[in-house]
């Protein structure tokens, strides 16, 4: 009789315990559909939006359809880029198209004259050299109050509400692009590449101060309080508690931040700053576009170059790739080619 009553429970706990399972494999598929019907409603959404928005500003299908032959003609002259104000070199003996830019690379003379040369627009060399120069000055001239207002700007280093002072200021430079900073500078310097990087620098302060003071937020407690059991005083636990953890990554994004400047260094251009982004225009505003594209194209080598070598830094600064080695062993190590291609192991 016994046996007959545990079989029984058995058997109960069992449907109970099946009927369980298929009332939560339920609310599963209830949750799902619940979850794809939000997901088709979201996408929905906003397709209506980008429908309305493109409404807003104009878009007819039927107007693109009328300016493609004339947007398919400026693209096949975008594919011809014309290098003849490649260099000097190229504009006086006028070699158009591709033999501007291999003429000019035969004669490499030409591009330290064109390097030199004080009037800067006269040649893309010459503009390139003047896009990275304001990029890599901004930066540098930046950093420094990058730095201060980083590091102030922590809770870390500056208890509340005091330290919201230097993130405020911090903010409200990041409101402000660096295209309309520049306009700031003009009235100073004019519409020169010195306005360009001190639009860069200010620029710099904000959006490189904001990472640092982010970086100091996720620092460590231990180190902090090792140096504190020193007896150190608030300069030494923030320089050697805090500081010291976050090295690198401030290195690291200081070099993120340099192949951002080159960026706007270019766009900055648009406004008369000098550079590729003004040779560009003055291109455009002729319709010529072949020589635009070979502007252009020297853009996108400039942004790969710059990123790829910034790319290559970082890595060489990771600290276990100088390991087992002296200072000169890892000055050598610097300038090893294979390395840098990631063709070596150590």
């Amino acid at each position: 009789m016994s046996e007959e009553r545990v079989d029984v429970d058995v058997r109960g706990s069992r449907a109970e315990t099946t009927q369980r399972i298929k009332d939560r494999l339920g609310e599963i598929e209830r949750a799902q559909r619940i979850r794809r019907i939000l997901m088709l409603a979201l996408a929905a959404g906003v397709l209506v939006l980008t429908g309305a928005g493109l409404t807003y500003l104009g878009f007819t299908l039927a107007a693109v359809v009328r300016q493609f032959p004339v947007f398919l003609d400026n693209m096949l002259n975008f594919a011809t880029p014309d290098f003849r104000f490649f260099t000097l070199y190229s504009s006086g003996e006028s070699l158009n198209g591709w033999s501007g830019f291999f003429g000019s690379l035969a004669n490499p003379g030409s591009l330290v004259e064109s390097v030199l040369q004080r009037n800067q627009g006269t040649s893309i060399v010459g503009a390139s050299v003047v896009t990275i120069i304001v990029g890599l000055t901004g930066t540098v001239v930046g950093f420094p109050l990058a730095l201060f207002f980083g590091v102030l700007g922590s809770e870390r280093v500056t208890p509340f509400p005091f330290n919201f002072l230097f993130r405020g200021t911090m903010s409200t430079i990041r409101a402000i692009p660096a295209i309309v900073w520049v306009l700031f500078y003009i009235p100073v310097f004019g519409p020169t590449p010195l306005s360009a990087m001190f639009a860069i620098a200010t620029d710099t302060i904000g959006n490189m101060g904001r990472l640092f003071t982010d970086e100091l937020e996720e620092v460590q407690e231990g180190p902090i309080e090792a140096i504190s059991s020193t007896g150190a005083n608030r300069s030494q636990v923030i320089s050697f508690g805090m500081l010291s953890q976050v090295f690198s990554s401030f290195i690291a994004w200081a070099l993120y931040i340099t192949e951002i400047n080159v960026r706007i260094a270019i766009s900055l251009g648009v406004v008369g700053a000098g550079g590729l982004g003004q040779y560009i225009k003055g291109q455009l505003a002729q319709l010529a576009f072949s020589r635009a594209a070979a502007g252009i194209f020297m853009v996108i080598v400039i942004v790969i170059s710059v990123e790829l070598f910034s790319s290559r830094l970082r890595s060489r600064l990771r600290p276990d790739e100088d390991a087992g080695g002296g200072f000169f062993d890892a000055v050598k190590r610097l300038f090893d080619g294979d390395r840098w291609l990631g063709r070596s192991e150590r």
